[in-house]
C-alpha cells in the first residue's frame, strides 16, 4: 500500500518545482517513515527531539513575557506616583517668608566663630587680682568653670539649631543648665491650681505652635530643594548650549481673581458683574484715599490742595510678595515703592491717567484705572477707590458732576456681593454726611458694610462730648447698619509723612488717648492694621461663598448665547469686533492693491474724460466764444456780454457774421497761454485726483458687499482720499508739457482731424442744448408739449414768448441790439398790451443770439469734417477751419496731460494712497469707540458677549480650582 502511495506522490511531483518537491518529499517521508527519493526508511527520532525543544522554548518565552509585564507595571506605577507627589508639593502654600526670619548657614558659622574668639579672649585676658588670690581661689575656679560650661552650652545650642534648620528634626534642643551651684537661689513662688492649669495650657499651645511651624518649615525646605535641583538642571542645559523648557508661571489667587474683574470692567450687561470686591466710598476729603494707602502701605495716590483728586475709579489689587512694587495692568513697568523717585513717577502716572479719562468737558469718568500692589505683609484683596460724594458743584465742574458721582457710587454698591467700606470723617459734624444715606439705601441691613471713622485724633480735640464717638462706633448715631465699626488715624496733615511714621503715630495715639484708653471701644476696632485684616477676611469669606454661584451663572449665560447664535446666525463663524475688523481690513487692502494692476488704456480714458469735464467750461466760455465774438467783422465786444451786462455795442450790419481768422487765432493763442501758465496745471491735478478717487472707490467696492462692512469701508476710503494730496512738483512738470503741446498747430493725420471735429461738435452740441433749455425755461413749453404733456406757460413765460417772437423778426446775427431796435420792439409790445423795459429786452436777446451762433458754428464744424484734404494741401496754412485746429491743440494737450498723470499715478500716487489707507486703518484699529460705531448690529454684539463670557468663565473655573487646592 505504501508503495502504491509512494508512486502516486512521485507522479504528482513531476510538474512541480524543486522547492515544492522538497517540501512535499519531507512531509511524505515524515508521514510514512521512508525516504521518497532514496526509497529507504528514515530516522524520525531527531524530529521528536526537535519538537521537545520547541515546547521548552515556548515555555521560557512565556515566563520572560510575564517578567516584562511586571517590570513595565512597576515603572508605570512609579511614574504615576512621582507625578502625584509633584502635584501634592505644588499645592503647598508659599513659605518664603521663613527665609527672612531664620539665619542661614553663613550667619550660624559667624556666630560660632565669634563665640570661639570670645572664649579665647576671655581665657587669655581674664586675670585675677593678687589681693583676692588667697581669699577667692575657689571662687575664681568656679567662675572659670561656669564660663567654660556656658560656652559649651551655647555652642551645643547653636549646633542643634543649625541641625534643625537643615534637617528639621522634631527633637527638642538640649536645655542650658546653670552650673553656679554655690550661688544661693531663691525658692520659686508658690502657684495656685488655676495658675498652674493656665500655665500648662499656655505651654501646650506654644508646643503645638512650634510643631506646626516646624512642619511648615519642613515643607518649605523641600520646595526650596526642588527649586534648587531645577535651577541646577537649567544651568547645566545652558552650559551645554540647550534652551531649558519654559514652564507657565504660576499666578497667585488674587491675581487670577483680579484678571476676572478686569475682564468684567465696563461690561454693560445687566447683572453680569456680581463678583465680590471692596468698594471704598465716602464724602470728598473724608480720607478714602488715605485709608487705602495705609492698607497698601505706600503713598501711591496724588494729593490735591482743596480740589478733587480721584476723578475715576481706581482698582487696586493687593497681594503678598517679597518686594514692595506697583504695576499698572496695561504696562510692564514696575514701580519700586521703597524709592521716592518711583513713588513720584507713580503718582504722576495716576494723575495723568485720570486727566486723560475725563476729556470732553467731563469732571469724572467711569473708566477704571487698574493697578496691582505687592509687598510683604499685605493682605490679599481687591479694592476700588471711587470719587468722593460732593454736596455742591463749583463753577469749573461739569453740570452733571454731582449726579454722575452718585450714580457711579450707587452702581458699584448695588452689586449684592460687593463689600462697602464706608469712610466717614470724624472731625466734621455727622449731620454733614452724604454717603451714609447712599450706603443705607443700598445695604439697609448692613450685611456687607464696614464703617470706618477717620481723623479720630482731630475729633478728640474738637469734640466736647466724648460720647459722640462712642455712639458712632456703636452704630447708634448714623441711620445705617454695618458688620463692624473701626476708628483709624491716617495722617497728621503733612504731605511728607511716611506710612511707617503715620502708623507709629496712630499706635501712640490709641495707646495714650483718653477716649479709647477708658474702654469705650475694644482694641480690635482701632488702627488700620486691624481694619485691613477684617476687610481681607470679609472679602475672602464673600468670595468663597459666591464665586461658584457666579461661575454657574456665567455658564448658563454662555449656553443661552451659544443657542441664540446657532438659531440666528447658522453656519457663520463667531467673529468678534476685532476679528471682523481685521477681516475687513485684509479685504480692503487686497482690493486697494489692485490699483497698480489697472491697464494704462483705462487710466488714460478716465483721465481724458475727467480733464475735459474740468476744462470744457473754460475752453468754451473763456477761450472759444470770446475769441469767436471778437473775430466778427469789426465787432469789438466779446461774447462774454452774453452772460454779463455791458454797454451796448455800436450798430452793425445785419446778416450772418463773418470771422476774422487772424484775429481769432491771435486771441486764442493769448488765452491758451494764459490758461496753461495759470490754471491748467492745477485743474489737471484736480482732474487726476478725481479720476484716481473714482477708480479707487470702484476697486474697493466689491461686487457683493457685505452690509456689515459697508460703513467701515466707506469711512476708511473717504478718510484716505481726504488725506491724499497730489505731489506739489507735479504741477511744474505738467506746465512744461502743456505749454509745449499747445505750440503745435499742425494736424498731421486724418484721424487727428476727425477726433478734433468730433470734440468740437460734441462741445457745441452740449452748449446748444443748454441754450435751448434756457430759452424753453424763459418762454415756456411749445405747442407739442402743451398737447402731449398737458402743460401751460405762466404769465411771465407768455410775455417772454411774445418778446422772443418780436426779436426773431429782427434777426439774431449780431451780439447786441441798437437803441432804435430796442425802442421799436418795446413800442410793438406796448401796442399788444405788454409793458417791458430795455434791460428786459436785452436779457431776452442774449440766449436768442447764443442759440443762433451755436447753430451756425455747428454747421461750420460739420462742413469742416470734409476739409482735411484742403487743409493738408495748404500745409496747415488754411484758416477756414481754425476752430478745428483750436480743438485739436486742446485735445492734444489733454492727451499729453493724461499720459503724464497716468505715469505719476503708477509711480507715486497709487503707493501714497495705499500708505494713507494703511495709516487710516491703523488709527481705526486703535480707536475702540470708532470700531464700535462702524461695526454694529446684533451679530457683532452677540459675538462680543460670547467671547467675553467664555473668557470670564474659563478664568473663573481656573480661579475656583486654585481656590479649592488652597483649601
Amino acid at each position: 500500500m505504501s508503495r502504491i502511495l509512494h508512486n502516486r506522490v512521485r507522479s504528482s511531483f513531476k510538474n512541480t518545482s524543486w522547492v515544492s518537491i522538497d517540501k512535499r518529499a519531507v512531509a511524505f517521508s515524515i508521514w510514512t517513515g521512508r525516504s521518497m527519493l532514496l526509497y529507504k526508511p528514515i530516522d524520525t527520532s531527531h524530529v521528536q527531539r526537535r519538537c521537545y525543544g520547541m515546547l521548552v522554548a515556548r515555555a521560557i518565552r512565556g515566563v520572560l513575557k510575564i517578567r516584562y509585564l511586571v517590570l513595565g507595571g512597576a515603572v508605570g506605577g512609579g511614574m504615576t506616583l512621582n507625578k502625584k507627589y509633584a502635584e501634592w508639593k505644588d499645592g503647598l502654600p508659599d513659605m518664603g517668608w521663613l527665609n527672612d526670619l531664620l539665619p542661614d548657614n553663613e550667619q550660624w558659622d559667624r556666630f560660632t566663630t565669634t563665640l570661639i574668639t570670645a572664649k579665647d579672649k576671655i581665657g587669655d585676658q581674664l586675670q585675677i587680682d593678687p589681693r583676692l588670690r588667697e581669699a577667692g581661689v575657689a571662687r575664681t575656679t568656679e567662675l572659670r568653670e561656669w564660663l567654660a560650661q556656658r560656652y559649651e552650652d551655647a555652642v551645643a545650642a547653636a549646633a542643634v539649631n543649625n541641625q534643625q534648620r537643615l534637617v528639621y528634626c522634631s527633637e527638642p534642643a538640649p536645655k542650658i543648665v546653670n552650673n553656679l551651684q554655690s550661688r544661693p537661689a531663691s525658692p520659686p513662688p508658690a502657684r495656685s491650681a488655676d495658675d498652674a492649669a493656665h500655665y500648662e495650657k499656655r505651654v501646650h499651645a506654644l508646643q503645638e505652635e512650634v510643631l506646626a511651624l516646624q512642619a511648615r518649615y519642613q515643607r518649605e525646605l523641600q520646595r526650596l530643594e526642588q527649586e534648587n535641583r531645577e535651577l541646577r538642571q537649567q544651568n547645566m542645559l545652558l552650559k551645554q548650549g540647550r534652551q531649558p523648557s519654559t514652564k507657565k508661571m504660576k499666578r497667585s489667587l488674587i491675581d487670577m481673581y483680579s484678571s476676572v474683574l478686569d475682564e468684567l470692567a465696563g461690561w454693560e450687561a445687566d447683572g453680569a458683574d456680581r463678583l465680590p470686591r471692596v468698594v471704598v466710598v465716602g464724602d470728598q476729603s473724608a480720607g478714602k484715599t488715605s485709608v487705602l494707602e495705609m492698607i497698601a502701605q505706600a503713598r501711591i495716590f496724588p494729593r490735591g490742595a482743596g480740589e478733587m483728586c480721584t476723578r475715576a475709579p481706581v482698582k487696586v489689587t493687593l497681594s503678598e510678595g517679597p518686594y514692595h512694587v506697583a504695576q499698572f495692568r496695561d504696562s510692564s513697568r514696575e514701580f519700586d515703592l521703597n524709592k521716592e523717585s518711583d513713588l513720584a513717577d507713580l503718582r504722576k502716572e495716576v494723575e495723568l491717567r485720570m486727566r486723560n479719562s475725563v476729556r470732553g468737558g467731563r469732571t469724572v469718568s467711569s473708566d477704571v484705572i487698574s493697578m496691582s500692589v505687592k509687598g510683604p505683609g499685605l493682605h490679599r484683596m481687591v479694592l476700588v477707590d471711587l470719587p468722593g460724594v460732593i454736596s455742591t458743584q463749583t463753577v469749573d465742574m461739569a453740570a452733571d458732576t454731582r449726579e454722575a458721582i452718585k450714580q457711579m457710587t450707587r452702581q458699584y454698591m448695588d452689586n449684592p456681593n460687593a463689600i462697602i467700606l464706608c469712610i466717614q470723617d470724624g472731625s466734621v459734624d455727622a449731620e454733614r454726611s452724604n454717603v451714609t444715606d447712599l450706603v443705607s439705601s443700598c445695604d439697609p441691613q448692613g450685611k456687607r458694610t464696614i464703617f470706618v471713622l477717620t481723623k479720630v485724633d482731630l475729633a478728640e480735640e474738637n469734640l466736647a462730648n466724648p460720647n459722640r464717638i462712642r455712639r458712632i462706633l456703636e452704630g447708634k448715631l448714623f441711620p445705617m447698619k454695618a458688620l463692624g465699626y473701626y476708628a483709624v488715624v491716617t495722617g497728621r496733615s503733612r504731605r511728607d509723612d511716611s506710612i511707617q511714621g503715620i502708623r507709629e503715630y496712630e499706635e501712640r495715639f490709641f495707646s495714650s488717648s483718653k477716649l479709647f484708653k477708658n474702654g469705650l471701644v475694644t482694641p480690635s476696632q482701632v488702627t488700620t492694621r486691624n481694619l485691613s485684616l477684617a476687610v481681607a477676611e470679609c472679602f475672602w469669606r464673600m468670595v468663597r461663598a459666591t464665586v461658584e454661584q457666579q461661575a454657574d451663572a456665567f455658564k448658563a449665560m454662555r449656553f443661552n448665547l451659544e443657542t441664540e447664535w446657532k438659531n440666528t446666525f447658522p453656519r457663520q463663524r463667531e467673529l468678534d469686533r476685532d476679528e471682523l475688523f481685521e477681516r475687513a481690513r485684509a479685504e480692503l487692502l487686497d482690493q486697494a492693491a489692485e490699483l497698480s494692476a489697472v491697464p494704462a488704456q483705462r487710466w488714460e480714458h478716465a483721465l481724458r474724460d475727467a480733464l475735459w469735464d474740468h476744462a470744457a467750461p473754460t475752453v468754451m466760455d473763456r477761450i472759444y466764444l470770446p475769441a469767436a465774438a471778437a473775430a466778427h467783422d469789426d465787432q469789438e465786444p466779446s461774447l462774454r456780454q452774453i452772460h454779463l451786462k455791458a454797454e451796448p455795442a455800436p450798430p452793425g450790419p445785419p446778416g450772418p457774421p463773418g470771422i476774422d481768422f487772424n484775429k481769432f487765432n491771435t486771441i486764442v493763442d493769448i488765452k491758451l497761454r494764459e490758461w496753461a501758465e495759470r490754471e491748467l496745471p492745477g485743474t489737471s491735478v484736480q482732474a487726476g485726483r478725481e479720476a484716481l478717487r473714482a477708480e479707487f472707490s470702484r476697486l474697493t467696492e466689491p461686487a457683493e458687499p457685505e452690509p456689515l462692512f459697508r460703513g467701515l469701508r466707506e469711512h476708511a476710503v473717504r478718510e484716505a482720499l481726504l488725506r491724499h494730496d497730489w505731489e506739489e512738483r507735479a504741477q511744474d512738470v505738467l506746465r512744461v508739457l502743456q505749454l509745449n503741446a499747445l505750440q503745435d498747430r499742425c494736424v498731421s493725420a486724418r484721424a487727428h482731424w476727425d477726433r478734433a471735429v468730433a470734440l468740437l461738435e460734441a462741445a457745441l452740441g452740449d452748449r446748444l442744448g443748454a441754450a435751448r433749455d434756457r430759452l424753453r425755461d424763459l418762454t415756456g413749453p411749445g405747442w407739442r408739449e402743451r398737447w402731449l404733456s398737458w402743460s401751460s406757460p405762466t404769465e411771465e413765460q407768455r410775455r417772454r414768448a411774445l418778446l422772443a417772437a418780436e426779436l426773431e423778426q429782427l434777426g439774431t446775427a449780431r451780439p447786441q441790439l441798437t437803441y432804435d431796435e430796442v425802442v421799436a420792439v418795446r413800442d410793438n409790445l406796448r401796442r399788444q398790451g405788454v409793458e417791458v423795459d430795455n434791460d428786459y429786452i436785452r436779457e431776452t436777446w442774449k440766449p436768442l443770439y447764443l442759440r443762433k451762433f451755436l447753430e451756425q458754428a455747428l454747421t461750420r464744424a460739420r462742413d469742416c469734417r470734409k476739409s482735411f484734404y484742403l487743409y493738408s494741401q495748404q500745409n496747415g496754412a488754411g484758416k477756414e477751419c481754425c476752430e478745428v485746429v483750436l480743438f485739436w491743440r486742446i485735445q492734444q494737450t489733454l492727451e499729453t496731460t493724461a499720459n503724464a498723470l497716468r505715469q505719476q499715478i503708477g509711480n507715486r500716487e497709487a503707493a501714497r494712497l495705499d500708505r494713507e489707507l494703511r495709516e487710516v486703518l491703523d488709527e481705526m484699529a486703535a480707536d475702540a469707540d470708532l470700531k464700535k460705531q462702524l461695526l454694529s448690529g446684533r451679530r457683532v454684539e452677540l459675538a462680543e458677549e460670547l467671547k467675553r463670557v467664555r473668557k470670564v468663565q474659563e478664568k473663573l473655573e481656573e480661579f475656583i480650582e486654585a481656590l479649592n487646592k488652597e483649601k
